[in-house]
C-alpha cells in the first residue's frame, strides 16, 4: 500500500470530547467506590519517628489509614527487562517508584494514607493526621554553596574544539540560563483501581500502562498476568506521565486490602511536589567561527539541578546540538546538581528546548559578531552527514525549512541593525529565528485489526492517546487504505489487556504505531483477496464479508525499527521498551524545524507581544494534517509561555514551591499569543520507517524560545540570556 498525500481528517474522538463523553482515569464509577488521599510530609528531608492516626480514624466515613508498615517489601526477584537492563551491569531488582516512606528525601513524601467513603472524608481524615520528624539539613537551590555538583562521566568529543577555537576569528562565550518548570497538565495525576476475582484492573493516567504494569506487580507480589492497565485517553502528559508513580501502587494495594475499588487523585499542589519537573540548567556555551562564517567549534558545558540520585544525564543536551549544523569540532559536556527535591525528568522537548534556546542563541549572536544574516549564517554551515556517527542523515530538509520560513515571513524587508524598527508610536519591532532539531526514534509495535461484518471495525494497537491525536493518526492510515465505514472504527490503545502497550513519549508513538498500521492494512487486503479468490463482490469489506458469510476477518502484525530484531517485540510484551534511535545501522534519524518570530516591545510598559510566528518543519511524511499543524501550534504556544511567563518558584527556607497552582505559576491565554503559520516540508523519508514518516510531538518547541530571545535583541539592542523574559529585563 502505498501512502499519497493524506486527507486533512477531523480527529476521530473530537465529537465524544466536545460532549464530555470521553473518560479519564479519574471518570471511572463503580459501586461502593473509595477514595484515597495522600498525607505529605511538612518537612524536607529527614526521618519519621511517628505518624498519628488517631484523629483521622474518629472521622466519620474514614475506614483505613495505610502507614508504611501496610505495605510489602518490593520483591527483589521480580523481572521485566529492558533493552537498557541488558546493557547495564550490576542492577539490583526491578525498579519501583516509592509509595509511602519513613525516610524524607523532599517536602511533600507521602507518609500515610487515609482511605474513605467520601472524597470530602479522606481530605479530612488526611488533615488530621499528624507526624513526629528527625529533620536534617537540606539543599533545594543550584546556587547554595551546599549543593553537591557531579561531573557527569560521559562527554561527547569530535575533533579537537580547544584547538580549533584558538584559531577561531570570531567567538562567543556566554551562558545561558533555563528555569525550573512544571508540567501542568489538565488532568490531574490519579488513578481508579478494582479488585475482582482475583484481577486487578488500574485505569491510570499514564503514557506507559506497561511500566504501570510491572510496578504493582513488583511492589506487590502480584503476578503481572493478573493485572490489566488502561489509558485510553490521556488529558495531556508531556513527559510528566512517562514513568510509573507510587500512587498507582497505592491505589491498587488499597482496592486489594479493602476489596473495594479505589480513586486516588493528585491535587494540583501537591503534584508539583512529587511529581517530575524540567530542572534549571546552565549553559556555558564557546562557539567560534573564521572570517568567512564557517563554523569551526563549540564548547559546550551544560549543568543542571536533580535529586541525589536521579538520572537524566545532562550528556543528553549534546544529542541534538552538533548535529544542528556541519561543525567539525566539538566537545560537550555536563554536571549533575544533586539537591534534596525530586527527581528532575522529561518535559516537552525535554533537552532540546533548553539546548536549542541557549545555542541558537549563541548562533544569533555570532551572526551579529560576524557581521552576517542570521538566515545567511546557518545556510552557511548546513551538512548531510551526521559529525558524532559519521553516517548519513536518512534525510534533512534544514535549507528547505529555513528559505521557506523566509519568505513566508518576508525576512528580505529585515533591517539588520538591532533597535532599526519601529512604530510611530515608538513599538519597537524585531524579527527573529532560529532552528530546532530533535531525535526521530521509533518504538517496535504490535497491532490487531478485526473487520467484521456488521459494520465493524477494531484495532488494538501499542500507543496511548495524550491529545497528540494518535488515534486520528492510525484511522486515517487505516480509511485510506482499506474500504471500511468510518463511523463503525474503534481505535483501541493504551489497554495493555488488548495489546501490548510501549511507553509513548519522545515523539516515537506515531512513528511506532503508523507503520505497525501500514503492515496491517497491507496483511488485510492479502487476506481479504484470498478469502475472495478472484471472486468480484460489490460494496465495502464489511458487505463482501456478509456475502461471503464471513463474520469478520482478522489480522496481527508487528513492526520493529531498522536494525532491530525479534528482541524487540519481546521487550515490548514483557516492559513496554524497545524504543530506539535517532541513531540507526546505516543513518542518523532527525527532524528539523525553523522558527520566525515577530515581537513587539511596547515604549512605556515594555510589555513584550509575539503578533505572528511562522514555523516550518521537515518531519518526513506528514500522516495527519490537521493534527500535525495542531502539534506546531502546541509547541510554539508552550515556547512562547518558557520564554516569557513559566518558572517554578522554590522556596529554600522550607524546600518546598511558592507557586504550585494555576493562579501563580503563569502561562499565556489565548490572547497573549498571535498568528502562528505552520508549513511543512512533507517529502517522505523511507529509510526511517515504512511510513515514511519522522518525529514531530517534540521538534515543534526546539528553537522557539531562542527564536523569541533573539527578536527581542533584535527590537532592542538588549540580548537577555535567561529565561523567562520580563517586563523588569528591559526597564
Amino acid at each position: 500500500m502505498a501512502l499519497d498525500q493524506l486527507p486533512d481528517r477531523a480527529r476521530i474522538d473530537a465529537r465524544d470530547k466536545v460532549r464530555g463523553m470521553t473518560l479519564y482515569a479519574a471518570d471511572f464509577q463503580f459501586p461502593g467506590l473509595l477514595h484515597a488521599v495522600l498525607v505529605p510530609s511538612r518537612i524536607a528531608k529527614g526521618k519519621v519517628v511517628h505518624v498519628d492516626t488517631a484523629g483521622a480514624l474518629a472521622v466519620p466515613g474514614v475506614l483505613r489509614v495505610l502507614t508504611l508498615e501496610d505495605f510489602p517489601k518490593p520483591n527483589p526477584d521480580f523481572e521485566a527487562p529492558t533493552a537498557e537492563d541488558e546493557e547495564e551491569e550490576g542492577e539490583e531488582g526491578y525498579s519501583v517508584p516509592p509509595t509511602v516512606v519513613d525516610t524524607i528525601a523532599y517536602r511533600g513524601q507521602p507518609i500515610a494514607v487515609v482511605i474513605a467513603e467520601t472524597l470530602e472524608a479522606a481530605i479530612e481524615g488526611a488533615e488530621k493526621v499528624t507526624g513526629e520528624f528527625e529533620e536534617e539539613p537540606f539543599t533545594v537551590v543550584m546556587e547554595s554553596s551546599d549543593a553537591h555538583r557531579e561531573p557527569d562521566d560521559h562527554e561527547i568529543v569530535v575533533g579537537d574544539a580547544a584547538e580549533a577555537l584558538e584559531r577561531a576569528s570570531v567567538i562567543v562565550d556566554e551562558i545561558y540560563v533555563s528555569p525550573t518548570q512544571h508540567h501542568n497538565p489538565l488532568e490531574l495525576l490519579g488513578a481508579t483501581a478494582v479488585f475482582e476475582d482475583g484481577r486487578l484492573i488500574i485505569y491510570d493516567t499514564t503514557q506507559h500502562t506497561m511500566g504501570i504494569k510491572n510496578a504493582v506487580a513488583a511492589s506487590l507480589w502480584i503476578d503481572p498476568a493478573r493485572i490489566d492497565v488502561k489509558s485510553t485517553s490521556v488529558g495531556g502528559g508531556f513527559g510528566q506521565k512517562a514513568a510509573p508513580h507510587g500512587y498507582s501502587v497505592i491505589a491498587a494495594h488499597a482496592a486489594i486490602l479493602t476489596g473495594r475499588p479505589v480513586r486516588i487523585v493528585i491535587p494540583r499542589g501537591h503534584i508539583f511536589h512529587i511529581a517530575s519537573y524540567r530542572p534549571r540548567s546552565l549553559h556555558r556555551i564557546r562557539l567560534g567561527a573564521d572570517s568567512s562564517g564557517k563554523m569551526i567549534a563549540a564548547h559546550y558545558i551544560a549543568e543542571h539541578e536533580n535529586s541525589l540520585e536521579g538520572g537524566l544525564s545532562p550528556a543528553e543536551y549534546h544529542e541534538g546540538t552538533p548535529r544542528l549544523y556541519n561543525i567539525a569540532n566539538y566537545h560537550g559536556g555536563g554536571i549533575q546538581v544533586r539537591l534534596d527535591r525530586p527527581d528532575a525528568g522529561f518535559m516537552r522537548c525535554p533537552f532540546p528546548h533548553q539546548a536549542c534556546f541557549a545555542f541558537e542563541s549563541a548562533v544569533d549572536e555570532l551572526a551579529y559578531k560576524l557581521g552576517m544574516d542570521p538566515v545567511a549564517l546557518r545556510l552557511n554551515n548546513d551538512g548531510q552527514t551526521d559529525p558524532l556517527s559519521g553516517k548519513p542523515y536518512s534525510s534533512r530538509f534544514v535549507a528547505e525549512c529555513i528559505t521557506e520560513g523566509a519568505r513566508r515571513f518576508g525576512w528580505s524587508r529585515r533591517s539588520h541593525a538591532p533597535a532599526s524598527m519601529t512604530m510611530p508610536d515608538g513599538t519597537q519591532i524585531g524579527w527573529g529565528m532560529a532552528l530546532g532539531n530533535y531525535p526521530s526514534p521509533m518504538s517496535p509495535a504490535i497491532a490487531t485489526l478485526r473487520i467484521s461484518a456488521n459494520g465493524r471495525t477494531r484495532i488494538a494497537i501499542s500507543g496511548h492517546e495524550m491529545g497528540q491525536g494518535i488515534k486520528t493518526t492510525i484511522a486515517n492510515v487505516l480509511l485510506q487504505g482499506l474500504d471500511i465505514d468510518p463511523d463503525g472504527l474503534e481505535v483501541i490503545v493504551g489497554d495493555t489487556s488488548a495489546a501490548p502497550q510501549h511507553q509513548t513519549g519522545a515523539s516515537c508513538g506515531t512513528a511506532g504505531c503508523v507503520p505497525a498500521t501500514l503492515k496491517a492494512v497491507m496483511r488485510m487486503q492479502a487476506a481479504l483477496r484470498d478469502l475472495l479468490d478472484g471472486r468480484s463482490v460489490p460494496g465495502n469489506i464489511h458487505r463482501q464479508l456478509a456475502t461471503v458469510r464471513r463474520p469478520y476477518l482478522q489480522v496481527e502484525v508487528s513492526e520493529v525499527a531498522p536494525g532491530q530484531g525479534a528482541e524487540a517485540i519481546e521487550y515490548l510484551r514483557v516492559s513496554g521498551d524497545g524504543a530506539t534511535g535517532p541513531e540507526y545501522p546505516d543513518f542518523t534519524s532527525m527532524s528539523w524545524i525553523a522558527h520566525f518570530v515577530e515581537v513587539r516591545v511596547e515604549p512605556t510598559t515594555r510589555r513584550i507581544r509575539m503578533p505572528r510566528c511562522v514555523s516550518i518543519a521537515d518531519c518526513g511524511r506528514v500522516i495527519s494534517p490537521r493534527t500535525a499543524r495542531s502539534q506546531v501550534h502546541g509547541g510554539v504556544v508552550w515556547a512562547f509561555s518558557a520564554a516569557l511567563r513559566e518558572a517554578t518558584e522554590i522556596d529554600p527556607r522550607y524546600g518546598g514551591y511558592l507557586n504550585c497552582d494555576l493562579a501563580e505559576y503563569v502561562v499565556p491565554v489565548n490572547s497573549d499569543i498571535g498568528e502562528i503559520e505552520v508549513g511543512f516540508v512533507d517529502k517522505p523519508d523511507p529509510l526511517a520507517n515504512s511510513a515514511g514518516l519522522k518525529s514531530l510531538g517534540e521538534v515543534v518547541m526546539a528553537g522557539a524560545s531562542a527564536a523569541i530571545a533573539n527578536a527581542i535583541f533584535h527590537a532592542t539592542g538588549k540580548r537577555l540570556r535567561s529565561m523567562p523574559f520580563r517586563v523588569e529585563d528591559l526597564l
